[in-house]
């Protein structure tokens, strides 16, 4: 599998077309932001950690029956992966308040939910990626009703895979932002990253943040978390 092409460049990962229509690669990049790009800085080994953590979760949950994009790792960076034309939808699920919810609703962080909750951010940089319901996104054409209901199924079962996988290496899954993907055949894959750029991880024991909060928030420790987390999920 060869590089032929650079097709995009976003904040954490550059796309290259292959000799493969159907096929592009994935390089993960030591680049890092916050709150819609204004912060911006580097953690060292983080491209690395993210596209191995990745590509074990994506294999894992393939296993569990959720269709994903990962194809094959080529590198320590790299990942070929299905070609697919992005939903325009950042899927959030939360078991635990945490973040821009705690923030939004007026609660402390830490409260654990009866169920986790769902909600979506309509993907534009311009508009910072604002929250959308389901009827925002059948106005807009952005995926069809049976679309929403099918990718609101895998998340929550991408959910329940990952926090049962989660708790047996003593990290409580606290929310997590999913991207889903169309395959050339209108078949919708799980895409993007899975990884603590896109994850809040709490130690359970601890309650140590173990994810991308310690760049957002200058906790320090930005790189022993990201390798403490890929210690965890690779054992």
């Amino acid at each position: 599998m060869t590089k032929t092409e650079q097709l995009y460049e976003g904040k954490a990962k550059k796309v290259y077309a292959t000799e493969d229509p159907q096929v592009v690669i994935v390089s993960y990049k030591d680049d890092a932001t916050a709150f819609n790009g204004l912060k911006k800085g580097q953690i060292a080994g983080k491209g690395a950690i993210n596209n191995r953590v990745t590509n074990y979760l994506m294999q894992l949950l393939e296993k569990e029956g959720v269709p994903t994009h990962f194809v094959e790792e080529l590198n320590d960076r790299e990942t070929a992966v299905k070609k697919v034309s992005i939903v325009p939808l950042e899927v959030i699920i939360r078991n635990i308040s945490a973040g821009s919810f705690a923030k939004r609703y007026g609660v402390e962080e830490g409260i654990v939910f009866d169920e986790p909750t769902i909600e979506f951010s309509y993907k534009n940089d311009d508009l910072g990626d604002p929250l959308i319901n389901e009827y925002h996104v059948l106005a807009l054409k952005l995926a069809t009703r049976e679309e929403i209901d099918l990718i609101k199924a895998m998340a929550f079962k991408v959910n329940d895979v990952l926090k049962k996988f989660f708790a047996g290496v003593n990290v409580d899954l606290v929310d997590f932002k999913l991207e889903f993907g169309k395959t050339a055949e209108g078949v919708i894959v799980l895409a993007d990253e899975i990884s603590p750029d896109t994850c809040r991880f709490w130690d359970s024991t601890t309650h140590e943040k173990l994810d991308k909060d310690r760049f957002r928030r200058d906790l320090g420790n930005v790189e022993d978390a990201y390798t403490e987390m890929l210690r965890r999920i690779l054992g």
